[in-house]
């Protein structure tokens, strides 16, 4: 059970539309000095998942953490992780690259089996998740490469030894996702910190046009042109997401089509692995799609998932690509007619 850092419920203090962008700043600074000043910790560490949010957050912090953290989830847009690579090369930062025990293949396919409780020796999870299986793939895929990166860090000093982790997660992402969150949970030896949890969407606008290369020349790469400059992912741009995890548990219609229209190699794997798990007899062997059958209670998303959960009213992208001439009509039309497919 986490423990509270905070007995004050988490929107108890100034309503975050009444600050500026640099009162929100100051807060966020305030939240993990406070943390510092609590608990004795060995390490801070910003989680960086290549997105929109992400990027935020360890750009405002970069000179305060002693690393960056990245987990390569394997089932993920290769050019999200050389993002995080060049960037944090450039920030001067050692940069904790994390993989999971088992891939997301073997875990579609049924081949990891529990190792522990009254399932020991049982499938943890068989064919593509859908919402019911996320908690498996968020558990598997990215909460456990960063449970051992914390052992790593910590030993067996347990309590006596925190390290905290650096998040983007923020109340205003999606009326679910975060409602209860708080600026800091202690888990254990380990402190999840939501130094932006208050931020507004106009804050990270304001923040990304304060901090983002707007000069009318050719970019650096990664819009890097200057040693303060905030970089950008361009993978966030054609898709609206960082594509650090395509484990499809809530993806809409349609989106691997868009993933393969920017990024084949991205694609391909799961392509190549729905013709596995079809060839395999799985009932659930089609990615992005809800498993066959009775409908499971779902899980809340986990912590470095805010994305995962549909945003109610969320723009139909390929309207928006369709409408800006990244796809031609005619591909609209293909991309919509194979998703009702």
């Amino acid at each position: 059970m986490a423990d509270r850092i905070t007995g004050r419920p988490p929107k108890a203090e100034t309503e975050p539309e009444a600050l500026t962008l640099d009162e929100a700043i100051a807060r966020s600074f305030a939240i993990l000095d406070r943390v510092l000043a609590a608990f004795p910790v060995v390490a801070t560490v910003g989680l960086f998942s290549g997105g929109n949010d992400s990027v935020i957050v360890n750009h405002l912090f970069r000179s305060r953490v002693d690393a960056i953290a990245h987990v390569n989830t394997g089932t993920g847009i290769p050019e999200t992780t050389q993002h995080v690579r060049d960037v944090v090369a450039a920030w001067g930062l050692p940069l904790h690259e994390l993989h999971p025990k088992h891939s997301y293949r073997d875990l579609v396919l049924g081949n990891v089996l529990s190792t522990r409780g009254k399932n020991i020796g049982r499938q943890v999870w068989k064919g593509f998740p859908g919402p019911a299986g996320h908690s498996v793939m968020y558990r598997r895929l990215k909460d456990e490469p960063l449970q051992r990166l914390r052992g790593q860090i910590i030993g067996r000093h347990g309590r006596t030894r925190n390290v905290i982790y650096l998040g983007g997660m923020r109340w205003a992402e999606t009326d679910r996702r975060f409602r209860n969150a708080e600026e800091a949970d202690r888990e254990g030896a380990l402190i999840w910190v939501s130094p932006i949890v208050h931020w507004t969407d106009a804050h990270m606008r304001e923040y990304r046009a304060r901090h983002r290369c707007n000069l009318p020349h050719e970019h650096a790469e990664h819009m890097l042109c200057t040693p303060n400059a905030l970089p950008l992912n361009e993978v966030t741009v054609h898709l609206h997401m960082s594509g650090e995890c395509l484990c499809g548990a809530f993806a809409k219609p349609g989106e691997l089509d868009e993933i393969e229209f920017f990024y084949p190699p991205a694609a391909k794997p799961l392509r190549e692995l729905q013709r596995e798990a079809e060839a395999a007899g799985l009932t659930a062997c089609t990615w992005g799609q809800r498993p066959p059958g009775k409908r499971k209670r779902r899980r809340p998303a986990g912590r470095l998932c805010a994305k995962c959960d549909g945003i109610e009213g969320q723009t139909d992208l390929l309207a928006e690509w369709r409408d800006t001439g990244l796809i031609t009509p005619s591909q609209f039309d293909t991309f919509t007619h194979q998703s009702a497919a």
